[in-house]
């Protein structure tokens, strides 16, 4: 059998203008990497929503596994952030395998 370890992936919803901020917090947590991917529409509390270049609210799905300390560190950077800028912020126990890469 595999042997797995427990990490945290956290997942990240933000408005592209926040994407470098929120990147340049993981990279200062210590955490080894991350994926961008474009958002273009959703629902939340407030109704639905869809990218708008022109306004700006186009948004990014920014995702990462770390070590629970690193996420922690992570989670106190952001925290300011989430609500001022109304960002979504989520994080739970994975299994991975290669542990040592997160």
């Amino acid at each position: 059998m595999i042997e797995t370890v427990i990490r945290k992936r956290i997942e990240i919803l933000a408005d592209t203008q926040l994407q470098k901020r929120v990147t340049d917090a993981i990279d200062r947590a210590g955490i080894t990497g991350w994926t961008v991917t474009p958002v273009t529409s959703g629902k939340g509390r407030d109704g639905h929503w869809r990218e708008e270049r022109v306004m700006g609210t186009d948004k990014v799905f920014v995702l990462t596994i770390a070590a629970e300390d690193k996420a922690e560190v992570l989670a106190e950077a952001l925290a300011p952030m989430l609500t001022k800028y109304g960002f979504i912020l989520s994080m739970w126990d994975v299994q991975v395998i290669r542990g040592e890469r997160f």
